[in-house]
């Protein structure tokens, strides 16, 4: 059980980070082994995503070039894949998501493909050098996980 879980992060770990397919697409698809995972397997790997998400956000002001550009990539991955993270009850013992998170489904999917585009937003901001609108982006970002956090997470 150990080894699937361990493959499980490993299969969201590397869609998170596009290793093979290098598209970046705004109308991407959250990644399809994420319907496959336990509830418990889900709570783990979306906890390792926003802790993930969480270190490239407190890294996003000394990034630039390649960095900022894979760093934007990620979030956007991550952002889209969280929409699919959280299926209905999807709560564990050690999960902090409240169960307001199904009763405002839609509301909180929409911060995340909010955050998806703001991503976007980084990535060209990157890839064209203007790292003022990157941080301007990323600080943006950085209020939607406050917002999400704040209503649709235990402390």
């Amino acid at each position: 059980m150990r080894l699937r879980k361990i493959a499980a992060i490993a299969v969201a770990g590397f869609a998170a980070f596009g290793v093979g397919a290098g598209v970046f697409a705004q109308d991407m698809m959250a990644d399809p082994a994420i319907a496959d995972m336990s509830v418990e397997q889900l709570v783990e790997v979306r906890q390792d995503t926003m802790k993930q998400n969480g270190g490239i956000m407190k890294g996003a002001g000394g990034l630039s070039g390649a960095d900022a550009v894979a760093a934007a990539e990620t979030l956007h991955q991550n952002f889209i894949n969280f929409t699919a993270m959280f299926p209905e009850g999807s709560i564990a013992d050690d999960s902090k998501a409240l169960p307001v998170i199904w009763e405002d489904k839609e509301a909180f999917d929409a911060l995340f493909m909010q955050a998806a585009e703001l991503a976007g937003q980084m990535k060209s901001a990157a890839e064209s050098g203007d790292m003022d609108a990157f941080g301007a982006a990323a600080k943006q970002i950085g209020g939607l996980c406050g917002q999400c956090h704040q209503k649709y997470r235990a402390s």
